[in-house]
């Protein structure tokens, strides 16, 4: 009787421990110079897997061996998982660098030359091959209201219209 209590116990910690997988996207139009500017935050620990998977090797945030490697693993990755489609054109996503925050890590996109967005198609599946349960939150903001997406395993892709 006294291992199923402690078998319970045991199994309510789990549970209230198990991890979440998440990541917040902000994107804003920005109509004076015609761009998206895009905010990713990624828990850094679950991006360290993805890209050492990816990779094939150790990858640390905190103490990077070589941080211009470090740079352009997460720009080739970045660039890999994210699209987005403008009224039906393709944006040119740039990666501009990624600063540290506690546990996750905000990474900087931007595109140029965009138009005043009616439709907008978003991917977004980062760390979702690597973990089953990953979300990718995305706000997508014109003038100051957003309009919001949940991206995730087998619903990769997204539409907003404006």
């Amino acid at each position: 009787m006294q291992f199923n209590y402690i078998f319970i116990i045991i199994l309510g910690l789990k549970a209230l421990f198990h991890p979440f997988y998440i990541s917040l996207t902000e994107i804003r139009y920005n109509p004076t110079d015609q761009s998206l500017e895009i905010a990713q935050k990624i828990f850094w620990d679950d991006l360290e897997t993805a890209l050492g998977e990816k990779f094939n090797t150790k990858v640390d945030f905190l103490n990077p061996k070589n941080k211009a490697d470090l740079e352009k693993m997460v720009q080739v990755y970045l660039l890999e998982k994210n699209e987005i489609k403008v009224n039906g054109q393709k944006a040119s996503l740039t990666y501009l660098g990624y600063e540290i925050e506690e546990e996750a890590a905000w990474f900087y996109l931007e595109a140029t030359g965009v138009p005043v967005p009616k439709k907008v198609e978003i991917k977004n599946d980062v760390l979702i091959s690597n973990f089953e349960s990953q979300q990718n939150i995305i706000n997508f903001y014109v003038e100051k209201s957003p309009k919001s997406l949940i991206l995730y395993k087998d619903n990769e892709r997204g539409e907003l219209n404006f």
